[in-house]
């Protein structure tokens, strides 16, 4: 289930990075992108799920994993909703870029992810 789960998360950012530049081109299927990314939006979200159940030993920095995830769901939606609105979308993009790091250095310390120390 592990590849699965980065396997959507890797999905859904490229995703994201090509809604956004068809949105900021002003295309008419960038709805349609926007569509199919929320979709994978759920699938990491449920494969998430998943491996959070399958761990016998739920600490907290699992928990706080998790949160970041969501985190950097929502921040994605923020850029899209800002880019949509014309506005700046500065606060959105750091959000992004923080609550990523964030969600993966906690996937990659992990017992799940690799050995980094």
């Amino acid at each position: 289930m592990t590849h699965a789960h980065i396997t959507s998360w890797f999905i859904t950012i490229v995703l994201f990075f090509i809604a956004v530049l068809m949105q900021r081109q002003g295309a008419g299927k960038a709805k349609i992108v926007q569509m199919v990314l929320r979709l994978f939006y759920i699938l990491t979200i449920a494969t998430g799920v998943f491996l959070l159940h399958s761990i016998a030993s739920i600490s907290t920095l699992y928990w706080l994993k998790a949160l970041a995830g969501l985190w950097v769901i929502g921040a994605m939606e923020m850029v899209l909703a800002a880019e949509k609105k014309g506005k700046s979308a500065a606060a959105g993009w750091t959000q992004w870029v923080i609550a990523l790091v964030v969600t993966l250095f906690l996937g990659l310390l992990l017992p799940l992810g690799f050995d980094l120390f």
